[in-house]
């Protein structure tokens, strides 16, 4: 999977949760998910939760709480992936 991809799977996985609609246009790997896209800290549970089943794998707590970013959400689903 290339990195359009994934961004492309993680833009689905995130819109029901945003709240900055330009930032969501505009998102790019340094796209914070509370700062920029503004999704509330219940909210990003949710959308880990659905990385989690999208690309069908398990992110321990401490990669969760790296999670923070476009970019971090890339890599973390990139090293889970090459773990299978």
């Amino acid at each position: 999977m290339d990195k359009k991809e994934t961004i492309e799977k993680l833009k689905n996985i995130v819109k029901p949760y945003i709240k900055n609609q330009e930032a969501f246009e505009n998102i790019t790997e340094k796209t914070d998910f509370i700062a920029d896209l503004q999704i509330n800290s219940a909210n990003l549970v949710d959308v880990i939760l659905d990385i989690e089943e999208e690309f069908d794998i398990i992110i321990d707590n401490q990669s969760m709480e790296r999670m923070l970013d476009i970019k971090s959400a890339m890599e973390i689903i990139e090293i889970k992936l090459s773990e299978k």
